[in-house]
């Protein structure tokens, strides 16, 4: 039996929502310096500053600060991308949920509670575009706390919305995540959903190679082999 049931979003949820949603972009800041360590450039600019310093001054202090000031400097813009996104978010959509999702029948925003808690959240809005050639469900705002994960919480709450868009009259359920959430990308690619695209959130991610991912799921192909 699961240790945890879904259900819609609730006024009295909303600081225990935001609070998973803000520790949730926090996690992803670390793979995202990692990931930036990474990059050849980065490497070049953290080995040739230094040495370029040293060469011209013999200071081994100039070479501690500045490799210190570097690593702040690339943690700041692992931060950036994420806090805009959350700053973004927390301002828009997220600032009266029960308005921007609980007000239409199209809409909804589901959390995942276990022992009186909020552990899960996912939501779901129509794409507002009359020249798609099909109806378009949005997937937003997906998040497991941590303490929470491997209960198969992420891919229910996955399958919570691909059931509300079929019973809507959806035909494709559609969602952007980050090439740096590694376990949203494996759930997603693991139930079918089919990669579209890539893009950049601002122009840090492009300078940092860190692309958003679009994928789409089609409703009417899994209907016909059995969601």
């Amino acid at each position: 039996m699961a240790l945890y049931h879904i259900r819609k979003y609730q006024d009295n949820d909303h600081e225990s929502v935001v609070d998973l949603f803000s520790r949730g972009m926090e996690e992803h800041i670390p793979a995202t310096f990692c990931h930036m360590l990474m990059l050849p450039r980065t490497l070049l600019l953290l080995l040739g500053v230094p040495l370029t310093l040293f060469l011209a001054s013999g200071s081994w202090f100039l070479v501690l600060l500045s490799s210190l000031s570097l690593f702040v400097s690339l943690w700041l813009l692992a931060k950036y991308t994420w806090e805009k996104y959350m700053v973004t978010c927390l301002h828009t959509d997220m600032a009266d949920i029960t308005t921007t999702y609980l007000s239409s029948h199209d809409s909804c925003f589901w959390v995942a509670e276990s022992g009186g808690q909020i552990v899960g959240m996912v939501a779901a809005r129509p794409v507002e575009d009359p020249l798609l050639p099909k109806k378009q469900l949005r997937l937003y705002h997906l998040s497991v706390s941590s303490e929470h994960r491997r209960q198969g919480i992420g891919k229910a709450m996955v399958r919570t919305v691909l059931q509300f868009a079929e019973a809507q009259g959806f035909s494709e359920v559609v969602l952007t995540t980050s090439m740096l959430q590694y376990a949203a990308l494996a759930l997603y690619q693991g139930m079918a959903f089919q990669k579209t695209g890539e893009s950049f959130f601002t122009n840090v991610s492009r300078l940092r190679k860190s692309p958003m991912i679009h994928f789409k799921y089609s409703l009417t192909s899994a209907l016909e082999g059995g969601l």
